[in-house]
Order: C-alpha cells, then sequence, then structure tokens
C-alpha cells in the first residue's frame, strides 16, 4: 500500500513539475507574440478627414454627412445656417482586415470620391505607431464654365481635367485608453487649376486626435496646415481646423463638429477652405456612420 502512496504522489509531482513547465513556456512564447493596439480611433473618419482605422474584412460602413451653412449667417435669414445643407453619401468595404477601398457622391460641385486605404504597420508592444496609406481621386462634374465659391470660372476641356488625386500616409499613435494623436502628410493634385498661376500641387500637413471622455463619447480635433502657393487666389484660402464629438451607440457612430470647411472631400476641404473662425465662417455639421456585416461565419459564431 505504502508502494502504491509513493508511486501516486510521485506522479502528482511529476505532473504539477510538467504543467508548471508548460505554463512557463507558454509565457515565455506569449511575451514573444506581439500584442496589437485596438480601436486608436472609433472611425475610419476623424472629421472631415481620413484615419488609420480600416473596416473589418467583408464589411461595409454607410456613411451620412451634412454640412450646413455658416453659424454668423443669421436667425431670421438662415436660422444660423440649418436652413442650407451641403451632404456626401459614401460607401466603404473591407477587402480584409487591412484593406478597404471606398466611393462616394458630394453635392458640393457634384463631386464623386473613390479610395483605397491600406493598414501597412500596426502598433503593437513592439512598434510604436499605426501607419496607414491613403490614395482617393475625385471627379468634378459640375458644367463647363460654373463660378467656384473663390469667384473664379471653371471650364474643362476634357474629363481628365476634372480629375483630382490625393495622397496621404497615417501615422497614429494610441497612448493610451484615452488619448489617441495622428499626423497626416499629404500631397494633392489638380490635373486642372482654377487659375493659370496656382500650381498643380499642393502639399499640407494634417495633425490630429481624440480624447475620451467616456466609454461610448469622445472628443475629435483636426487641423491641417495646406500650402496655397502664391497664386492670385492663394489669400482666399485657409487652413482647415475641426473640432467634434464621436458618439458610439451598437453599430452606429455619430459625429457632431464644428469646422470652418463646408467640403467633405479632400480637394475641398484641405485645398478650398473659404471659412474663417476668427470671422464667424464657422458650419456645423454631422457624420453618421452605419456598419454592416456580410461575413456569415461570424454571424453563425454569435448564435
Amino acid at each position: 500500500m505504502k508502494k502504491y502512496l509513493l508511486v501516486f504522489s510521485c506522479l502528482i509531482s511529476f505532473q504539477s513539475f510538467c504543467q508548471d513547465d508548460l505554463m512557463d513556456m507558454l509565457d515565455k512564447e506569449k511575451g514573444t507574440q506581439p500584442q496589437y493596439t485596438t480601436a486608436t480611433f472609433k472611425a475610419t473618419r476623424l472629421i472631415n478627414g481620413q484615419t488609420i482605422e480600416t473596416v473589418s474584412k467583408k464589411h461595409l460602413n454607410f456613411w451620412i454627412s451634412h454640412r450646413f451653412g455658416a453659424v454668423n449667417s443669421g436667425f431670421i435669414d438662415n436660422f444660423f445656417g440649418l436652413d442650407e445643407a451641403r451632404i456626401r453619401l459614401g460607401l466603404e468595404y473591407g477587402l480584409s482586415d487591412n484593406l478597404t477601398v471606398g466611393l462616394g457622391r458630394s453635392s458640393q460641385e457634384k463631386t464623386y470620391d473613390y479610395y483605397v486605404k491600406y493598414k501597412a504597420i500596426r502598433q503593437s508592444n513592439s512598434v510604436p505607431v499605426t501607419v496607414t496609406g491613403y490614395l482617393s481621386g475625385a471627379a468634378n462634374t459640375m458644367a463647363t464654365g460654373y463660378t467656384l465659391p473663390s469667384g473664379s470660372t471653371l471650364k474643362f476641356d476634357d474629363n481628365l481635367e476634372r480629375q483630382t488625386y490625393c495622397a496621404q500616409i497615417l501615422i497614429a499613435r494610441k497612448f493610451s485608453d484615452k488619448l489617441s494623436l495622428q499626423i497626416m502628410p499629404t500631397v494633392i493634385h489638380f490635373n486642372k487649376t482654377e487659375v493659370e498661376d496656382m500650381k498643380n500641387d499642393m502639399l499640407a500637413l494634417g495633425f490630429g486626435g481624440r480624447y475620451k471622455l467616456s466609454k461610448r463619447v469622445t472628443l475629435n480635433a483636426e487641423y491641417y496646415l495646406t500650402d496655397h502657393g502664391n497664386s492670385s487666389v492663394s489669400d482666399k484660402y485657409h487652413n482647415s481646423l475641426a473640432i467634434g464629438f464621436d458618439i458610439e451607440t451598437g453599430g452606429h457612430v455619430f459625429q457632431l463638429h464644428f469646422t470652418n470647411s463646408r467640403g467633405m472631400v479632400e480637394r475641398h476641404f484641405i485645398a478650398q477652405t473659404l471659412g474663417e473662425w476668427g470671422k464667424g465662417d464657422i458650419f456645423y455639421g454631422f457624420n453618421i456612420a452605419r456598419t454592416f456585416s456580410f461575413d456569415g461565419k461570424s454571424k453563425k459564431d454569435k448564435h
């Protein structure tokens, strides 16, 4: 009997030793695995511009965006800008967790935009930032010879002249559960500029961030410092500044904000912002994003 108890005791000791040794191996293995940062921002858009976030594979985002008139337009005449609005409708789809394609249509200059985003680098316990590449195009479909808000008249000889392109590198870091910051080096190319002495290429540097106020609410801000050049219309344009809130409710994200830019496409809010905060040229606006899943496997997993 004592012999059996001794054997049993040895087996238990051996099992305990193996279990401890296995746990140590798993801990070491876990330590070598990258721990990726998630939810740097609540949505793929910060306010007007993009964030480093991409849409999950086989998921579709439907965007509805509004920009009302200027707050300083008066109560009687324009109800502080709420009597008028510009709208953009957009769709973006996740081809993979890191690759997103999108398209949209804006009422400003009847513009169609299309884009692709690729998350090349993800922040982790060994990588300090997330890096996403963004390429977009925009087609102006206004009748040739129309007058821009700046006062310039724009005429097109062919459809290629209607195109504008934008390239951005989005670099962000989530410093804590509450604070995330992002910078956005940007190049915009106009196939045709509004005046002859304007350069076709425009450089800008964007700054943005969010601060988490509660589980579902964040304070957001973004600013684009743009080199408008030395053309005859450069002094009419200003840097874009926007401040707002994100409110997350299940599959929806509501974004409420104030900005001096009425445009919702890069060529408009980065290159052609006419409003000045100091003069009260501030536009109230909102974005609503609704996410739809086409991943049948994930739906089955939930049941």
